[in-house]
């Protein structure tokens, strides 16, 4: 039994001291090598304080809606809804989404709704949407804001996110920078609708 017992002990201190106290510490020194040194990156606006990399919430009309969310937009219980795609119940929680999008933007069909604009992502949290999911809701926005669609084209494109070095990822926009920029234009431009 002592032939197993002190290389069983050596082993346990070895992984702890490995993995609970040099690997913690490592990433946390990677982290303070990265821009705000791993905290996320902070947008403070309108007195608020958002997360960047955190989805928000937004499903006001005269706002560009963001990623629907399994868990509600909370970072402590990310994840998905983990319901196959061939699940009834899932299935016509999609649905639900699809119906109330149509109803709300009216000149769009069915088959140009992209996926990501009625499905929540892995994480429940992602802050970004293709500019297609966002140029499809321009109508909406512009009608309600009283700003024209070439000003909201334009905004997306001047929040477009391009892939990493031009291959890695989707070209996507963040949903909260798009929005707060909305905002703030239509303040510039006197709109009623603007907060």
């Amino acid at each position: 039994m002592k032939a197993h017992l002190l290389p069983a002990l050596k082993m346990t201190v070895l992984t702890f001291v490995l993995f609970a106290i040099a690997y913690p510490f490592v990433v946390w020194a990677i982290a303070q090598l990265s821009p705000n040194q791993g905290k996320g990156f902070v947008i403070e606006a309108n007195g608020k304080t958002y997360y960047k990399n955190i989805g928000q919430k937004f499903t006001d009309d005269k706002y560009f809606w963001s990623r629907p969310s399994a868990v509600e937009y909370d970072a402590a219980g990310s994840g998905a809804s983990n319901k196959a795609g061939s699940n009834p119940e899932y299935i016509q929680e999609v649905e639900g989404r699809i119906t109330h999008f149509l109803s709300q933007n009216p000149k769009v069909n069915r088959e140009q709704i992209p996926t990501e604009i009625v499905t929540a992502s892995g994480s429940g949290l992602d802050p970004h949407l293709s500019v297609n999911a966002l140029e499809i809701q321009v109508p909406r926005i512009a009608q309600l804001r009283g700003l024209e669609e070439p000003e909201l084209i334009d905004l997306i494109t001047e929040h477009t996110e391009k892939p990493l070095w031009g291959m890695f990822g989707p070209t996507k926009v963040n949903v909260l920078e798009l929005n707060l920029a909305l905002d703030a234009l239509a303040s510039e431009k006197g709109v009623q609708n603007a907060q």
